[in-house]
């Protein structure tokens, strides 16, 4: 058993993906003793962390709860790349563009509340867009606007850099996986599959995909994980059209599609954001499938034709772990009053990590409670998705 020191809130974060590396983070400098536990390691293939790449936006309809959770995260992120000892970038700022071919509401909310909130946003017209971005199709475009503070955040470097830096704070981080005890009332301690215990003051579970499986009972039927595919399609030689200098991340709403600009050469990411059946992030198949190519190829004719015969260069898959609605989950556990749960991410989690992380830290040392849509008491179990 790892004993706690006299005078020290000892905490044990479960899971070193975006959300439990920043709380890992905020509760270090904090004055907490933290130990951050992954079954996997940080950043790793399996997490949903662990691809190359993530999208920032502050961007969310009317929910502008998440736009300042962004704005607080970009803020971070950069910071932690000012620190980063690598001459390899953290963020590109290379913006995001928005279409849609209708005159979608949430697009319509989403540019209300950006201009509300002073954030950067501008409407493109039709003339200006095709302009800007002649490589793209945009002829049948009926909304079209652009957040220039947006960006692109290499994921899985990110996390690694992160870890690095909480190491340095004094985290210790461990690879195994947690058990957690079928008792009520306070948690003393987990065990870890190898017998090593972690005894502490506090908890917090931030393992993604892996919540259902943790608290079967509780969460087993309000996140459920699901198979997310990307593709890298090759640029042609010598073409820099689709280099983050010269091309944003674009999300083409009501199509189900996101691409990623070609980013150290690794080519032009394309993600089906629609949610794809359950998964199981230990042991599912990560092979690319014949539907996806397709689809992912018949976008790329409609909307960005010079890619349209492009190479696959690479595939992943990840997963992502959606609460009914797309509403973070981060609350405490009913039986284990010290332990606190934040997860839920739905796809756009990532992004979040940093402010998350401070914000599970405030509540943790502040005993607050969480905003009401965080929590679990508005958890449904029937898919009702509204937050993009």
């Amino acid at each position: 058993m790892i004993a706690s020191s006299p005078g020290l809130l000892d905490v044990v974060v479960v899971g070193a993906g975006a959300f439990g590396a920043w709380t890992a983070h905020h509760l270090a400098d904090a004055g907490a003793r933290v130990t951050l536990v992954d079954a996997y390691g940080p950043g790793n293939s399996r997490s949903s962390s662990g691809d190359e790449s993530r999208i920032l936006r502050c961007g969310y309809g009317p929910d502008e709860i998440y736009s300042r959770f962004a704005r607080r995260s970009r803020e971070l992120w950069c910071e932690l790349e000012a620190r980063h000892d690598s001459a390899l970038p953290l963020w590109h700022p290379c913006g995001l563009l928005w279409t849609s071919s209708s005159e979608d509401p949430y697009l319509a909310q989403t540019l209300a509340t950006l201009q509300k909130g002073k954030y950067a946003v501008d409407v493109l017209d039709r003339a200006s867009l095709q302009s800007r971005y002649p490589p793209f199709e945009t002829g049948d475009v009926a909304r079209a606007m652009i957040e220039p503070d947006a960006g692109v955040l290499m994921a899985r470097r990110s996390i690694q850099a992160l870890a690095a830096d909480v190491s340095r704070k004094g985290v210790r981080i461990i690879r195994g996986r947690a058990e957690v005890p079928s008792t009520r009332g306070p948690l003393r301690a987990l065990r870890l599959m190898d017998g090593t215990g972690l005894a502490a003051d506090r908890f917090v579970f931030a393992c993604g995909a892996w919540l259902p499986g943790v608290f079967p009972e509780l969460l087993g039927q309000k996140i459920t994980p699901t198979r997310q595919v990307v593709m890298y399609f090759g640029t042609p030689p010598g073409d820099e059209r689709f280099a983050a200098s010269r091309s944003p991340a674009w999300i083409d709403f009501g199509t189900g599609m996101y691409t990623i600009p070609d980013i150290e050469g690794r080519g032009v990411k394309v993600g089906i954001d629609t949610h794809g059946a359950r998964f199981d992030p230990d042991i599912g198949d990560r092979m690319l499938d014949a539907e996806s190519l397709d689809i992912a190829r018949a976008w790329l004719r409609r909307r960005i034709p010079a890619l349209a015969d492009a190479p696959l260069v690479e595939s992943r898959v990840c997963q992502y772990e959606n609460t009914s609605n797309g509403d973070f989950l981060i609350d405490r556990h009913p039986d284990h009053e010290n332990v606190w749960i934040a997860g839920g991410g739905s796809g756009h989690g990532f992004k979040h990590g940093p402010a998350v992380g401070e914000y599970v830290t405030q509540l943790m040392t502040t005993n607050a409670a969480p905003d009401a849509r965080f929590t679990l008491a508005t958890k449904g179990t029937v898919v009702s998705r509204a937050i993009y």
